[in-house]
């Protein structure tokens, strides 16, 4: 499920739905020199910040997901924690 969030300017409802849906609102207001934009997170409640930067398409690249390499199927055995093995002695140089 997508995470739904309304925008506002001041107490007034801009628009509602993902963040892709809703930021072509959130950028018209915020060129028109809006300053009171808030963005929220319908289920959290918690303030989203967007970067408006740029123009629309900008704006929606940054918004997409981005496929890292970490995405892919763990493979087989134990992970590779960045652990090198060493021989320990405890007896005098």
């Amino acid at each position: 499920m997508t995470d739904r969030h309304t925008a506002f300017v001041g107490s007034r409802a801009l628009a509602s739905g993902t963040l892709a849906e809703i930021a072509p609102a959130v950028k018209a207001a915020f060129d028109a020199g809006e300053a009171r934009l808030l963005v929220f997170n319908d289920q959290t409640g918690r303030q989203t910040e967007l970067d408006l930067r740029g123009d629309l398409d900008a704006v929606l690249a940054r918004l997409a997901p981005q496929a890292q390499a970490t995405d892919r199927p763990a493979g087989r055995g134990r992970p590779k924690l960045g652990v090198i093995a060493r021989e320990v002695t405890l007896l005098p140089s």
